[in-house]
């Protein structure tokens, strides 16, 4: 679907603490960790969420203001907390218990601000999980008709098949990973005739799958495969964040006009460089600048 390549890009979802054993607390979620990554590579995305009325959202606040992210779409919220997570880790891999009935749960569809139509708009799965915000995303994208990027996050119970079902149906591009295609699309041969089948299914311009370690494909309309592998071997501190890492490179490469191949391996070796560090978020603008360099992107982290 065409969208508008010169207004900024619109996320919507969560934003919320990761909790670690350490006793960390590292800012993220999947729509937050995008608009971070979208800002730093100087895209200035509109991030449509909402904190609570507390410390956790003070902290949200001036990270956000910090990174130089509008403040346009974020609510706060007097009776429900900001978002937390307890993050367990076992091998690198994550593991989350999400605490339920946060203010991002509680998205007021009255309270969005006016926006661009035609603009691209992400989103993830799981601030859909409480009628508030779903409802508020509806109306978002029956009111802009925006070219969607969908995140499939599929957490534990916290996701139900009918209404995945519907949101992808108006999806232009879908990024999940192995496990979720699986549940999705239980069968098929083989992971990439899975692909075809939710691909074809939802008539998506392009689907991306993740594969961990093993890297990624996207498969297009016109039934082109590319894959990528991590180049050479990759030290993991923990690997939260990463698929949100080669979401927003994606975005990145839609709104450059990147083609596909190019934007699937840039998108590789930034959630390469994601995995190295604690967490999803990075406020060194240092870790940027390698990229800005080797993508030709005009200014600087």
């Amino acid at each position: 679907m065409p969208f508008d390549h010169q207004q900024p890009p619109l996320v919507f979802g969560e934003a919320l603490f990761d909790c670690f054993p350490d006793g960390a607390e590292v800012l993220g979620g999947a729509p937050f960790n995008v608009a971070w990554h979208l800002a730093a590579f100087g895209l200035e995305p509109v991030f449509l969420s909402r904190i609570g009325e507390d410390e956790l959202g003070e902290r949200i606040d001036a990270a956000m203001r910090e990174r130089g992210l509008s403040m346009l779409g974020l609510q706060r919220d007097p009776e429900h907390p900001t978002g937390t997570v307890k993050v367990s880790l076992s091998g690198g891999e994550p593991s989350y218990e999400i605490v339920a009935d946060r203010a991002y749960d509680h998205i007021d569809a009255a309270a969005l601000p006016p926006l661009p139509e035609q603009a691209l708009l992400y989103h993830g799965s799981l601030a859909l999980r409480n009628g508030v915000s779903a409802d508020a995303l509806r109306a978002l994208r029956g009111r802009l008709d925006p070219a969607v990027f969908m995140d499939v996050n599929l957490r534990d119970p916290w996701w139900q098949k009918d209404q995945l079902s519907a949101l992808l149906e108006g999806a232009t591009w879908v990024k999940l990973n192995a496990d979720e295609l699986a549940l999705l699309t239980p069968d098929g041969d083989d992971i990439e005739s899975q692909a075809q089948r939710l691909r074809e299914r939802y008539e998506l311009e392009t689907l991306f799958v993740t594969l961990g370690a093993r890297g990624a494909f996207a498969l297009s309309a016109d039934g082109t495969l590319e894959r990528v592998q991590p180049a050479g071997s990759i030290e993991v501190v923990d690997a939260v964040g990463a698929g949100d890492g080669f979401a927003s490179v994606l975005i990145l490469g839609l709104m450059k006009r990147w083609p596909i191949r190019e934007a699937l391996e840039r998108a590789q070796a930034f959630a390469s460089a994601i995995v190295g560090q604690r967490g999803a978020t990075v406020r060194d603008d240092g870790f940027y600048q390698p990229f800005f360099e080797a993508w030709g992107l005009d200014g600087a982290a």
